[in-house]
């Protein structure tokens, strides 16, 4: 295009200027690392030349042995990283030009220059060789081998400089290019927990096979229907001299080997009384189970959740919102709400087993003291000590999770609203849900039930914090809880790796909490040993379904 005439164009402003002497600015600054560089590689070469020819004229015996064998003297054979690192090393200079080669590469594609596009890493490949050749010898790279390479990158490097690919494009190109993989790995990070928690919640075959057996086993025999009648007014249900555990789940296997380590590791576990509250459809499953194995004469009671009546929308606010169909179709439909992490749309929230451990006082009016498991624990202690702990007029006794510096009261709750920020304090400690003590007078007396209904009434909208029951569990026991020992629970065995041992082995209670649950094939192995000592592969039901699954 012609250029206007003098008196046509535009006086040059100042941020014009500005700019124009940037630019220079940039090349001379280019130049002067370009010759600097020149220098550096002429100095180099001759540097080496002297070192070889001073080695040659001193140790001439050493010259002829070499020159006559495959043997490589120590000085030579140089680690190829220390090769990589060193500012006189042409396995550097190689590499460095490579990088560079490699995003004019890019850049040359975006622009359509598929011939200089094509050139450049056809020099890089040979770059590629050449390294990974010295690399496997263990050699240096000699002046010989390198100096076409580099001259010919050289040659191609200023070619895409000429066609304006300066380091301004170069620098905003590579920025899309970053935040187009970021975005690639945030989408396969979204897919991988998705994926992850299709595992975790999907039910193993052998375990499905496990229900069919023990379901059509508690069908067809009457007997065990009988004596699970007779069981249900059992006076050992309801004695405070006792020690009471209650778990909620509808996981047979799981539940069985929460129950068998518990025992295993009692002192008296004729004193033991077990609560397990399942849903309708494992109600026959759990029973059968538990009255065809021996469990040292503690007590075993299970109950269906669908019988306790008192547990409706009028009453309980979760349950209203459970049987919401938009709180359904929150749960259960796909990732079309970006905004919200895939793993807090887990089904397992909208069951209302979950939810059970708000309810222990209603469930078991006449008991004192009751000691929660979640079903993804094994106990390795004795727990019986727990019921004399002075709780100091508290309610709950729990391990703390904020011996490091996270999960503290901000991790879980929106204190951008101000009905959290004016009643909790951000940094206060939150605890764990898993192996808790739970003095029922207590909480009784301090109506938490009706704490948890206050805050699942004012978190209809899901704007006081995630899923789960964690959140509300540190907002109604704000206060009321009592920190136990460490080494009474454990956590973490469902996704972390590296774990103490003496942490382990020193525990109460360990907690297989995340997606790798010991039952399932994605469990961590060197863990899972753990929980299958506790299970019982002698029942013949199981056999079975082991070798068919």
């Amino acid at each position: 295009m012609r250029r206007r005439a003098a008196e046509y164009r535009r006086p040059i402003s100042i941020g014009s200027r500005r700019r124009f002497l940037t630019c220079c600015w940039i090349w001379v600054l280019l130049g002067t690392f370009l010759i600097a560089g020149f220098l550096l590689f002429v100095s180099h070469h001759n540097y080496q030349h002297e070192d070889d020819h001073h080695v040659e004229h001193h140790h001439p015996l050493i010259s002829e042995k070499n020159s006559g064998s495959e043997h490589i003297s120590v000085e030579e054979r140089l680690n190829f990283t220390e090769q990589l690192v060193s500012a006189r090393s042409y396995a550097r200079q190689l590499a460095e030009q490579m990088t560079l080669a490699k995003a004019y590469v890019v850049i040359a594609k975006e622009h359509n220059n598929l011939h200089l596009a094509w050139e450049l890493s056809s020099k890089i490949r040979s770059c590629q060789y050449l390294l990974s050749k010295a690399a496997m010898r263990e050699d240096p790279i000699s002046l010989e081998e390198a100096e076409p390479i580099i001259k010919s990158l050289s040659s191609l490097i200023f070619k895409a400089q000429d066609a304006h690919y300066d380091i301004a494009t170069t620098m905003i190109t590579m920025k899309s290019h970053i935040q187009a993989l970021e975005e690639r790995a945030n989408a396969a990070s979204v897919q991988s927990t998705v994926f992850g928690q299709i595992a975790a919640e999907s039910l193993p075959k052998n375990l499905h096979c496990l229900d069919i057996k023990l379901m059509a086993n508690w069908l067809k025999e009457y007997s065990l229907q009988k004596r699970a009648d007779e069981r249900r007014n059992s006076p050992r249900l309801t004695d405070n001299n006792l020690y009471h555990f209650c778990i909620f789940s509808d996981n047979v296997l799981a539940v069985s080997v929460v129950v068998n380590s518990t025992i295993a590791n009692a002192d008296h576990p004729q004193q033991l009384v077990f609560h397990i509250v399942t849903n309708g459809v494992n109600y026959g499953v759990m029973q059968a189970w538990f009255l065809s194995n021996n469990f040292k004469e503690s007590t075993i009671e299970v109950q269906n959740i669908e019988d306790f009546a008192w547990l409706n929308a009028s009453y309980s606010p979760v349950v209203k919102q459970l049987l919401n169909g938009e709180s359904r179709k929150y749960y259960f439909e796909g990732l079309e709400n970006a905004g919200v992490e895939p793993k807090f749309r887990n089904p397992k929230y909208a069951s209302l087993l979950n939810h059970l451990r708000f309810y222990i006082p209603e469930i078991y009016p006449q008991l004192e003291k009751v000691v929660f498991l979640d079903d993804d624990v094994v106990v390795q202690k004795d727990l019986t000590p727990l019921f004399s702990l002075d709780l100091h007029g508290n309610v709950n006794g729990a391990v703390e999770t904020c011996l490091e510096a996270f999960h503290r009261y901000y991790k879980y709750l929106n204190f951008s609203n101000p009905l959290i920020s004016s009643k909790f304090d951000p940094q206060a400690c939150g605890w764990a849900f898993g192996m808790n003590i739970f003095d029922l007078i207590a909480w009784r007396k301090a109506n938490v039930t009706s704490r948890y209904h206050y805050w699942q009434e004012h978190n209809a909208d899901k704007t006081l914090w995630k899923l789960g029951t964690l959140p509300p569990g540190l907002l109604s026991f704000y206060g009321l809880t009592e920190p136990l020992d460490r080494r009474w629970h454990v956590l973490g065995l469902g996704y972390d790796l590296n774990i103490d041992n003496r942490l382990i082995e020193s525990a109460a209670v360990i907690h297989f909490n995340g997606n790798m649950k010991p039952w399932l094939k994605l469990g961590i192995s060197k863990y899972r040993v753990l929980w299958e000592r506790y299970l019982n592969q002698s029942h013949p039901y199981f056999q079975d379904c082991a070798t068919s699954g």
